[in-house]
């Protein structure tokens, strides 16, 4: 099978995007469109090229609906390869990445492009929060009692206190070094950088994790722009070439029942195994890596059964600044789930864009000096299932 480069990227900075008081609507075909032209121009494909349209399946109350196919029509953009939603909760970015790739390793497109827009703001607070319960657990054994996803975060975190002495405020410090990346990224919806008294002085989420440390609701659209490795080397210009890719399922629903290490990641540790193998590198070969992380304790476990450090050691490793820019392996460079924000299942595409910047050396301030190669990761609630993708430079 054909080798998979990412050779463009576009997206909207992430943020509030629905409308506010006297401001006009932003229309989630129209922001996506200009997404997708700005990627396309960025790649130098022409549009006849382009062979597939994986789309990562919009929220529920997106109004319009067969999204993709709609798009199809709105971007005029008749393909051979195949035109899909794909859906996959916190994971739907990585999946419809993954299915353009497939479009481009199976022949049936040279092109393809892996999209979508999310506009998370679209209903309440309230609504959402509800609509989140019924997700997380059992609808009828464990929604009724009012089990949020942060909750399980917050007892993870609870455990990785307890059995490795680590402490809040070191914890804490992945916010502050998450602020720091996204203040150097234009695309981050929180940019004001924060002291680690700040964090820890914010409202109680769900204990021990506050506000700053859990992340926000955001609105975005994102587009990247894969091809196969003879086109991507006939542009002339460097590109982020897809080394390994790993995916794993426990074939469990958020936590098992089954009794087991809840702070081990088990699924992380797998998925990123078969990464490096197929990579065939380990883990002390990463320039740097993004972390689907959406709380400051899920930073810390995942880049330990990521082998990034020893176990026990990842909230140290962040209060040292062995994490940041110029550190020993900077994480999150964009700001993360918690600084640039988190338009849920869009994120890992907007993870796979911020580890093509890098690679391509286009990241500016928050350049990873002579990045060439980067980790990219996605999860399935609380890491019950993970996806890893290895990406090298090309130049």
């Amino acid at each position: 099978m054909g080798r998979v480069a990412i050779i463009g990227y576009a997206a909207s900075p992430v943020g509030r995007l629905q409308p506010n008081g006297t401001d006009p609507q932003s229309l989630e075909h129209e922001l996506l469109a200009d997404v997708v032209l700005r990627a396309v121009e960025m790649a130098q494909v022409d549009k006849s090229q382009i062979g597939g349209l994986s789309f990562a399946q919009p929220r529920p109350y997106t109004r319009q609906k067969y999204f993709g196919t709609f798009m199809a029509s709105y971007l005029q953009l008749p393909c051979d390869g195949f035109v899909a939603e794909v859906l996959g909760n916190g994971m739907t970015g990585g999946l419809a990445f993954e299915h353009a790739a497939d479009n481009i390793r199976s022949g049936r497109a040279k092109v393809a492009l892996a999209l979508g827009v999310n506009f998370e703001t679209a209903v309440s607070s309230g609504e959402h929060m509800m609509s989140s319960m019924r997700a997380v657990g059992d609808v009828d054994f464990q929604a009724p009692f009012g089990i949020t996803p942060i909750a399980w975060y917050a007892m993870d975190m609870m455990r990785y206190l307890h059995e490795f002495g680590a402490t809040r405020e070191e914890v804490a410090t992945v916010a502050v070094k998450n602020r720091h990346h996204a203040s150097l990224n234009p695309l981050a919806q929180y940019r004001h950088p924060i002291t680690l008294e700040e964090v820890l002085n914010q409202p109680t989420i769900v204990h021990p994790l506050g506000l700053y440390e859990v992340p926000p609701r955001s609105d975005g659209a994102v587009c990247l722009v894969l091809a196969d490795e003879d086109v991507a080397r006939s542009s002339g210009l460097p590109y982020a070439l897809v080394r390994g890719t790993g995916f794993h399922h426990e074939g469990a629903h958020q936590i098992t029942a089954t009794p087991n290490d809840m702070i081990a990641l088990n699924a992380a540790q797998k998925a990123g195994a078969q990464a490096y193998a197929e990579a065939g590198i380990s883990a002390a070969d990463l320039d740097f890596a993004e972390l689907y992380a959406p709380c400051t304790i899920v930073e810390v476990l995942v880049s330990e059964a990521l082998g990034l450090m020893p176990r026990g050691a990842g909230a140290k490793y962040a209060a040292d600044g062995r994490t940041t820019l110029g550190g020993d392996i900077p994480l999150s460079t964009s700001g993360g789930l918690t600084s640039r924000g988190h338009p849920a299942y869009v994120t890992p595409l907007y993870n796979l864009l911020e580890a093509a910047e890098q690679l391509m050396h286009r990241a500016g301030d928050r350049q990873v000096k002579d990045a060439s190669i980067g980790l990219a990761t996605a999860e399935l609630g609380n890491y019950n299932a993970a996806m890893v993708h290895i990406l090298e430079r090309i130049a």
